[in-house]
């Protein structure tokens, strides 16, 4: 067998460098050929090169066949190495330079993830070729140009040269554009329509699911795709099935496996996930959900150019490569950039389970619909400020609050008829920029940013600037542009400085000045505004008027890609949760999770931790917890680093390793000042538990519980009672007063101090309890006469 495995290495390492050779000898003869024209006729001469671009197919063709049969032939242990390598063979038709780089890395991919050392070796010996055939053509690429150049005043024969170039050596597969069936067609549209529909500020999801439906019947790819997804993640399209559950994890996988053979990045973006997260029956696999990730991402796969970006950045199941997920985080920041509207972007809501779960009192920012009633009922009355507040919510979107730019529309117009500035502002902000709501009108824009820049209003007078800037409605003005823009930067609003910003960057209307434009951008950024958070990375990321910095344009670009549409959705799996649809909500956060949002991160790894999914057994989700947790606590959550020291405490997911926990707790203690971890590691102490057993150190750690945390106290100080009586203990030991102290310790069992706890729990109980305030003495009656 092993024999036959590098016979087959070789004939294919032969077809590898016969294809080479081929090039060399043709590219000889149409050197030949070229230098001979000068005594042949133009007809003689485009008959030779006609004949051997024939020969030259037959011979490719030849070639080609045998490489497939050899293809086939090969034994592979990794099952997606034929995938990859049928793709490098059709990316060799689009741009062979960056293909032929991109083969070897691809190789690369599939080897890591290969067991077999015979395919190992093979895989190796199939790299080495590749780079080795690569290195012939650039090579070959150099003495043609230099042919050029020598024959620069023959067009004919240069002409001759690169057509043949691209015919032989290149040997593209001529991309066609087939025209569309009627069915095809019809399936388009449908697609179209639904996509419309789903994108509106106001979705009919039902009428979307049923086009949907219809153009994946007709065969669309994308179509198939899109309804894939919403089995996998268990999606409501139509408010009719609302009380039932959708997710069909088994169907979705079934799905994406017949559209990644089409090609299709969103079903490559589905399997790799998939292969992450060992869902749907099948084994967990970080190599092929990596080389699943990078075939989406090369397609323009949104989701999937995050998960590799942020894979390469804390190098989860890959090495770190900075430059790589700069590149990648980039892709996707520009596509956010693309789309922020005036309103700065949407609103998102981090909603972490564990917060809640362990602190009652934990606000997560969303609006009790009580309260949103409640502003209504006061915007009715004539409330402004609970009107301009409305408006704002519904421009934005957020805190509960769906966005809806007619409701923001209605609220704003009673605020600014009753002469509010702010509200004034957003008018003039909605519509300068319109929607499918309010049709775009330059002139009311002006009006109302007119009247709230008199009023001094620092909105009003960013929005007469952008006006000014580009000329919507009035004539460019490049000082009156910078003039708002600097009296609304004065007064802290960040749009004037962004704006500010952007023309010290440019150079417009004013002198270019980096360090005035990274000043402004930084001002802006300190208030969440994506664009200014863009801008920096940019700057970060070139070198310009700064030192290049590739880990902090990094972490601001995927600060920037964590702001896009999709980001809703951890709000709707925070929605899935509370209603008790506990495996939609996990699937929604694991993929986010794999996106690299730590929100996501530490809210699926608490469903699992809590066994809460019936999606994976127990067994298996507190393995997956611990690894989501270790993601989350490295991107600085500290409760998620407590976790981690609790998992190895108690054994979850992993073996008791009390050393391992100590070094968790530690962390969460020293980085984040978590009290939980400090009053973790004073027990430690206490008890010598992967710790010096050191009582005093104890105290130590208690009492920094106490001062991070003010709910420490409590429990601190039933500890500090414990460590008391221990000290008074060893006293008592030290006068050997206790002779009999180990009988009554193996009576009370190794949970003494359990016992100890409690009895002076009761014990202050009754202090309590008999000190309390006690009512005051009952009034004597009045003398009666």
């Amino acid at each position: 067998m092993e024999l036959g495995k590098g016979l087959l290495v070789l004939l294919l390492l032969l077809v590898m460098f016969s294809e080479a050779e081929l090039d060399e000898g043709l590219k000889k003869r149409e050197d030949t050929g070229g230098s001979k024209k000068s005594g042949t006729s133009d007809d003689h001469d485009e008959e030779i090169v006609e004949e051997e671009m024939e020969n030259a197919f037959e011979q490719l063709r030849e070639i080609k066949a045998l490489r497939d049969t050899i293809l086939k032939l090969v034994p592979a242990s990794n099952p997606f190495l034929r995938d990859v390598v049928d793709k490098q063979r059709k990316g060799d038709s689009q741009d062979q330079d960056e293909d032929d780089d991109d083969d070897v890395a691809s190789y690369t991919v599939v080897r890591s993830g290969s067991k077999d050392p015979e395919i190992i070796r093979m895989e190796e010996m199939i790299a080495y070729a590749k780079q080795w055939k690569l290195e012939k053509k650039r090579e070959r690429k150099r003495r043609e140009q230099e042919s050029r150049d020598r024959n620069l005043d023959d067009d004919i024969g240069i002409d001759s040269l690169e057509e043949n170039d691209v015919s032989i050596a290149d040997v593209p597969d001529e991309e066609i554009i087939v025209p569309l069936t009627p069915e095809q067609q019809e399936a388009e549209e449908l697609f179209k329509k639904a996509q419309a529909i789903l994108n509106a500020t106001h979705s009919n999801k039902a009428e979307a699911q049923k086009l949907l439906t219809a153009a994946a019947t007709l065969g669309h790819r994308e179509a198939r795709s899109m309804l894939a997804w919403a089995q996998l993640l268990g999606t409501h399209l139509s408010s009719s099935s609302s009380g039932s559950s959708l997710q069909d994890i088994s169907s979705a996988l079934q799905t994406f496996k017949e559209l990644a053979e089409t090609g299709l990045p969103s079903a490559h973006m589905g399997l790799g996930f998939l292969y992450a997260t060992g869902l749907g029956g099948l084994n967990a696999s970080q190599g092929k959900a990596l080389l699943h990730y990078t075939v989406a991402a090369l397609g323009g796969d949104t989701r999937a150019q995050m998960s590799l970006g942020y894979r390469y950045w804390a190098g989860v199941t890959t090495a770190a490569s900075c430059e790589k997920a700069l590149d990648f985080y980039r892709k996707v920041a520009n596509k956010v950039a693309e789309e922020v509207s005036l309103s700065g972007g949407p609103v998102i809501q981090r909603v972490r389970l564990l917060d809640e779960y362990e602190n009652p009192g934990y606000t997560s920012g969303i609006l009790d619909q009580d309260l949103i009633e409640y502003y209504q009922l006061l915007a009715e009355k004539g409330d402004i400020q609970a009107q301009v507040g409305l408006g704002q919510l519904h421009y934005q979107g957020g805190r509960g609050v769906p966005l809806d730019h007619q409701k923001a529309l209605h609220y704003f117009q009673h605020a600014a008829d009753a002469g509010n500035s702010l509200a004034m502002a957003f008018l003039g902000k909605i519509y300068l920029e319109g929607s499918d709501i309010v049709k775009q009108d330059n002139d009311t824009a002006y009006k109302y940013f007119k009247k709230a820049a008199e009023l001094g209003n620092p909105v009003g007078q960013s929005g007469l600037g952008l006006m000014y800037l580009y000329g919507r409605g009035v004539e460019r003005d490049t000082t009156k542009a910078l003039k708002y823009f600097s009296q609304a930067a004065d007064q802290g609003w960040v749009d004037g400085q962004l704006q500010l910003g952007n023309m010290y960057f440019s150079g417009t209307g004013v002198r270019r000045d980096y360090k005035l434009a990274n000043k402004y951008f930084n001002l802006a950024s300190q208030s969440g505004h994506v664009l200014a958070l863009y801008n920096l990375a940019q700057m970060h990321a070139t070198g310009t008027g700064m030192m290049r910095s590739c880990p902090t344009a990094v972490e601001l670009l995927k600060n920037v890609a964590e702001r896009g549409k999709w980001s809703d959705q951890l709000m709707m799996a925070h929605n899935e949760y509370r209603e008790g649809r506990v495996d939609e909500a996990f699937v929604t956060y694991a993929v986010l999770a794999e996106m690299g949002y730590e929100v996501a991160q530490s809210n699926a790894g608490f469903i699992l931790d809590r066994a809460e999914t019936t999606i994976l057994s127990e067994e298996e989700g507190l393995v997956r917890a611990l690894s989501l947790w270790a993601r989350a606590a490295a991107q600085g959550y500290s409760p998620a680093q407590v976790k981690l020291g609790d998992a190895h405490y108690y054994g979850k997911g992993t073996r008791v390793d009390y050393e391992v926990a100590a070094s968790h707790y530690r962390s969460a203690s020293d980085q984040q000042q978590n009290a939980q971890a400090m009053f973790n590691l004073g027990y430690m102490h206490e008890r010598g538990l992967g710790l010096a057993k050191d009582r005093h150190l104890a105290k130590r750690c208690y009492d920094l519980a106490a001062e991070a945390n003010a709910d420490a106290r409590i429990p601190v100080a039933l500890a500090l009672l414990k460590l008391s009586f221990l000290f008074g203990l060893d006293y008592i030991e030290e006068l050997s007063v206790m002779e009999y102290w180990d009988q009554w310790d193996q009576f009370l069992g190794q949970n003494w101090d359990l016992y100890l706890i409690g009895l002076l729990t009761g014990m202050l109980s009754l202090v309590i309890y008999f000190r309390r305030p006690q009512p005051p003495p009952p009034r004597p009656a009045p003398p009666v006469n």
